[in-house]
């Protein structure tokens, strides 16, 4: 994807720092602040669903607390965290609602991501908020937080997000004017990079730590972040936040910041991962109607196509499909558990709460999450 194709995204991942969002640690920039809010709320006008994450917490916290020097005791962290937390969702649900939009907090830490449960858990949540046309707001629940479960940075976060929700393109908004082939604090002729792959190695003897001494990113951070969101095949633009109507002119395709673009599209990325690496768990034998649908239409995979299930395997899980003959025709990731799908096997959706008590997805693999083989 070329900048100029960036008027076709359909969902954004945009992550703003806490050197932008606190004054240098006086407190939440709220004019800052409501300047982003009204251009994301000219990005949903044209129909781009954005996805917020937000760093801040514990420097709005420290603010709100008289604390001149960042806590180095987890629990005074946590602390200011919890009280930076409230002023900065007050902030930014205030300056949405002005715009008729709805914001939700919502608070991850690591466990939530790597438990393929939780991670589901956590997918569903933030697509059903964007189809209710919710601007979701993300942080790392820093108020329970461990070294051991931490992202280490929002960066990181927002790239995981990208990943998660399946965005197109992570906006990583900063106090820098974007990547440069030296640090310019040192070298006055450093040459800021208009673009780059990802994936090139020459990046990273251009990313450095982070000066403010509010977040806990620099620019190494989000180079790292770019290149953990292109494996879901999202580009990653690094630009200041500073610059007068940013996040327009940044979808507008203005060669603007460092745009670091991923190698591969999202679509390919992810069936990439699903055929190649995971190992599966269990295998669905399906009748000749499911195995014709899924081979011609490439549609989702409906219970009703399912005639036997094999193995043990949670939500979440990859498993196989097979034929009459058992040769295999895809795999993807199972919106139930194997003894769910064992009763409901046959069975048209509809019948799914009688069956089970609940309905949670009409498919049992959703085509996004499929793969022919």
């Amino acid at each position: 994807m070329s900048r100029s194709d960036f008027a076709t995204v359909k969902r954004i991942v945009i992550k703003i720092g806490s050197a932008l969002l606190t004054e240098g640690g006086k407190g939440l920039n709220k004019t800052a602040i409501a300047i982003w809010v009204a251009q994301m709320a000219k990005l949903k006008q044209q129909g781009i669903e954005v996805v917020l994450v937000s760093s801040g917490s514990v420097a709005e916290g420290m603010s709100r607390l008289g604390l001149k020097v960042r806590p180095k005791a987890l629990h005074e962290l946590q602390a200011a965290a919890s009280v930076g937390q409230m002023g900065l969702v007050q902030n930014f649900e205030s300056n949405f609602q002005q715009h008729g939009i709805h914001t939700a907090q919502v608070l991850l830490t690591h466990d939530d991501l790597s438990d393929r449960k939780r991670y589901l858990n956590a997918r569903s949540t933030l697509m059903s908020l964007l189809d209710y046309k919710v601007v979701p707001v993300i942080n790392e629940n820093d108020a329970v937080a461990t070294d051991e479960i931490r992202f280490g940075d929002n960066d990181t976060l927002g790239a995981l997000v990208a990943n998660l929700v399946e965005a197109d393109l992570l906006i990583i908004l900063t106090d820098q004017s974007g990547l440069f082939d030296s640090d310019p604090s040192v070298n006055a002729n450093a040459v800021l990079i208009n673009q780059i792959s990802s994936d090139d190695s020459r990046i990273d003897a251009m990313a450095g730590e982070s000066r403010s001494g509010l977040g806990r990113g620099g620019m190494a951070t989000k180079v790292s972040a770019a290149r953990l969101a292109a494996r879901s095949g999202a580009s990653t633009v690094i630009a200041s936040g500073d610059v007068e109507n940013i996040l327009t002119k940044v979808i507008a395709g203005e060669e603007i910041g460092t745009y670091l673009f991923a190698s591969i599209e999202p679509i390919v990325a992810r069936k990439q991962w699903l055929a190649g690496q995971l190992q599966a768990k269990g295998r669905l034998l399906l009748d000749g109607g499911a195995v014709g649908v899924l081979k011609k239409s490439g549609k989702s995979l409906l219970a009703v196509g399912i005639k036997a299930v094999e193995g043990q395997f949670s939500r979440g899980e990859l498993v196989v499909c097979l034929d009459g003959n058992g040769n295999e025709v895809a795999r993807g990731l199972v919106n139930y558990n194997s003894e769910e799908l064992a009763l409901i096997q046959g069975q048209a959706s509809g019948q799914f709460e009688k069956i089970l008590g609940y309905s949670d997805n009409e498919e049992v693999i959703h085509r996004d999450n499929l793969v022919l083989v």
